[in-house]
């Protein structure tokens, strides 16, 4: 496996360069990535509204709405969770 600095692995990636070949795939594994479907009930105005923040960050509904969750999950205090 070869070896960069981050500044250059970041501007390979940045120029659409292939820079798998700097990572060790035979060790690499998902952290807690068991996934459970939900069912989320909005007013259509809030669905717009947050479909058209998605789209100002150009990503997804499904994507905008884990990272908010996850960002909020880690504010609380951990008490508040048990």
């Amino acid at each position: 496996m070869k070896t960069i600095t981050a500044a250059e692995l970041d501007q390979k990636f940045d120029d659409g360069e292939d820079v798998s070949e700097f990572f060790d795939w035979a060790n690499a594994r998902h952290i807690n990535w068991a996934h459970e479907l939900i069912e989320l009930e909005l007013l259509k105005e809030e669905l717009s509204a947050l479909d058209a923040e998605a789209a100002r960050l150009n990503t997804s509904r499904h994507k905008l709405v884990s990272l908010w969750i996850r960002e909020r999950l880690k504010q609380s205090p951990k008490s508040a969770a048990e």
